[in-house]
């Protein structure tokens, strides 16, 4: 395809999908009593569904039902129920455009796994349609994201719940407990860490859109691109679709770590070093980085570490308590004045005392669960209850938590130490860096609004 017919064919692409899809909907329906089925849709039907679809047909008895699909790629609606064992015998409405099934006034809430690109967008529009709505982590692709799914959940009421699971899990709420009571002491560190094995991934090399794919709606917001598998099945180490190691488990480890410094604002200073060491591929996401915070001069340090290759344990992580993907370390340490406490997994904690390490309060749930099902519990209680202050990982904490990733993706672009104003959400004198914290431009139709 010469350059010519390649700028023609996205010209033509972009035209052709915008004046198809209709504007953003408005409120459908009046809520439904608590006593009512709540009846609940699926967006994104890819791996990360699958807990999702597990967790909701568990909660059939507790009148909640699965009663529609949704995805831009054929495929992935017609094998559905062969991907998703639980959604077999359902009678499914199956939706290629998702502002078509925020229009559905039978539907009461949205259960949302699209990649990062998507998340702000498509939760804003389904509040403005008066759906409430799960969405997965990262819950933001920028900061500007942030701010505007806090004001779309407040503006329509909606119930709307970040991904951050830990949140919910029975142990991690037992240790962070344990931990604001002074169990080891006064806290004057935290970390947390990311080793997980992650090879070569390959390059960008362009090849036909595949059959029933709508790749103009797959790519959403972000610039319209010839299609590759690279950016199709290797987006998350794209930094122009997602942020990488700086988000995709970070956002796990930075909650747990701002849960249990009991952090509410966001951090005053951040640094963030890395690159690619180990493979040549065309990932813009770094094989390995390592970051550092301060919340105020008074605050404890808290550090993070992302690495993508061999590398050794660290406090007992994989080797004495295995992560729940075997050779993956992966959790949060707190360093106290008498002792250290970990967690080094969804569902387990450990304390350490003294010089010596000597065990103390601990609680491990030996099948590792992802606490998937007590934070959908969780969210459908809020929905009963039409109030989000019941949601244990409500949007607002979400932006917080994120704002933490992205300020420290932004450091490591604009390579050099960020001085941030939390009251102005801004970096104090750099407007590069604003620029790319923020990055509030959108393709249309897919325009994330200025006024929710």
């Amino acid at each position: 395809m010469s350059g010519t017919d390649r700028r023609q064919f996205l010209k033509n692409a972009a035209t052709a999908t915008g004046a198809a899809l209709a504007a953003a909907p408005a409120i459908a329906k009046a809520r439904r009593s608590a006593n009512e089925s709540l009846r609940v849709g699926l967006l994104g039907m890819g791996g990360r569904m699958q807990a999702h679809v597990t967790a909701l047909a568990q909660m059939s008895d507790e009148n909640v039902e699965i009663v529609a699909i949704c995805d831009c790629d054929q495929s992935k609606l017609d094998s559905a129920a062969e991907r998703y064992p639980e959604l077999q015998g359902k009678k499914l409405k199956h939706y290629s455009d998702m502002r078509k099934m925020f229009e559905d006034k039978s539907i009461d809430a949205v259960s949302n796994a699209l990649g990062d690109r998507w998340h702000a967008l498509s939760t804003i529009w389904g509040c403005q349609a008066g759906k409430d709505m799960y969405v997965e982590k990262p819950g933001t692709h920028n900061l500007f994201e942030g701010r505007q799914m806090v004001a779309a959940a407040r503006k329509y009421d909606c119930m709307v719940q970040h991904g951050t699971q830990n949140r919910s899990s029975p142990n991690i709420r037992e240790g962070i407990a344990k931990l604001k009571e002074g169990v080891i002491g006064d806290v004057y560190m935290a970390r947390g860490i990311d080793y997980k094995l992650r090879g070569n991934l390959g390059r960008v090399n362009h090849s036909p859109v595949p059959e029933g794919l709508n790749w103009d709606q797959w790519l959403g917001p972000k610039p319209l691109r010839e299609y590759s598998q690279f950016w199709h099945r290797r987006w998350y180490w794209n930094l122009e679709l997602a942020s990488g190691c700086f988000a995709n488990q970070a956002v796990h480890e930075m909650d747990i770590l701002r849960w249990g410094l009991g952090l509410d604002s966001h951090p005053t200073q951040v640094t963030a070093m890395g690159g690619n060491f180990v493979h040549e591929d065309d990932r813009t996401s770094p094989t390995h980085v390592a970051m550092n915070y301060r919340f105020g001069d008074a605050s404890p340090l808290v550090t993070y570490e992302h690495r993508s290759w061999y590398t050794n344990s660290e406090a007992g992580f994989r080797d004495q308590f295995p992560f729940v993907q075997p050779n993956y370390p992966v959790g949060t340490i707190f360093f106290g004045s008498e002792g250290y406490m970990i967690f080094p997994d969804y569902s387990s904690y450990h304390t350490f005392m003294g010089p010596n390490g000597e065990p103390g309060p601990s609680k491990t749930d030996e099948t590792q669960t992802m606490a998937d099902l007590p934070h959908f519990q969780n969210w459908v209680a809020a929905i009963r209850a039409r109030d989000h202050k019941l949601l244990n990982a409500d949007i607002e904490g979400g932006h917080k938590s994120m704002a933490m990733c992205l300020l420290a993706r932004t450091a490591f672009q604009v390579g050099r130490h960020l001085q941030f104003d939390p009251a102005a959400e801004a970096v104090v004198g750099d407007d590069e860096a604003n620029e790319l914290l923020n990055k509030p431009s959108y393709r249309e139709p897919y325009v994330v609004p200025q006024q929710v």
